[in-house]
């Protein structure tokens, strides 16, 4: 049986096409963008494992309210902070994690629940964008990500480069602002104390399945 792509392989896949078809220019921009967010680094105040992750009010894709405590239960679960349905990374890894990660959670009773700021119509579009078949919430304000440390935004340069290609984040932010999530993936316990932490800054890199599978087991020693 073939091995699947990790989530770079298929970054870089797309890299590829994405920076022929935008041009040099707004190419260097966005490479500009990461290579500040990698100088940077993660914030001193990031979610770390031991952590707990506090509720939060969130919206369903169909826009009813919610909360984190119902999305995750009494089970561990992995949750995942994305940008947005906009986002072709983050869109390709939430296909990656349907595909490859929520069976092997599923057999473990370990929850997967994915997290953004946008709007619920932008969370629909994730979910029917990739067929998802697991919570797909909107944190509407970026309140949990704020308590989280986890709050970020494109740099100016970004998105006048977005303008170019025609859009602007805050279209899509359910509070008409352009602040978005570093990429994270958490797994936490019944008790939502965090175990695992992976904040990526740069944008184009993700958490590979393993390392989530990797996590889950040393949950159960």
């Amino acid at each position: 049986m073939p091995t699947s792509p990790t989530i770079a392989a298929q970054v870089t896949e797309f890299n590829q096409g994405f920076e022929a078809q935008i041009g040099p220019d707004l190419s260097a921009v966005f490479a500009a963008e990461q290579a500040a967010l990698n100088s940077r680094g993660i914030p001193a105040n990031a979610v770390s494992v031991g952590d707990t992750v506090p509720d939060a009010d969130l919206l369903t894709p169909d826009g009813n309210p919610t909360t984190l405590a119902a999305a995750v239960g009494d089970a561990p679960a992995v949750l995942v902070f994305y940008r947005g349905a906009w986002c072709p990374y983050c869109n390709l890894t939430l296909k990656t994690y349907q595909r490859e990660l929520l069976p092997a959670l599923r057999e473990q009773g370990v929850g997967l629940v994915a997290l953004s700021p946008q709007t619920p119509d932008g969370s629909r579009a994730a979910v029917e964008g990739a067929e998802l078949d697991f919570p797909v919430l909107s944190d509407a304000s970026n309140a949990l990500v704020r308590r989280l440390g986890l709050l970020t935004e494109p740099s100016a340069e970004a998105r006048e480069a977005h303008t170019a290609l025609g859009f602007d984040v805050a279209d899509s932010n359910a509070d008409a602002t352009g602040d978005i999530p570093f990429p994270t993936v958490l797994l936490v316990d019944a008790d939502r104390t965090v175990r695992f932490a992976d904040v990526h800054v740069d944008y184009t890199t993700r958490t590979e399945v393993s390392a989530i599978l990797e996590a889950v087991a040393r949950l159960r020693d």
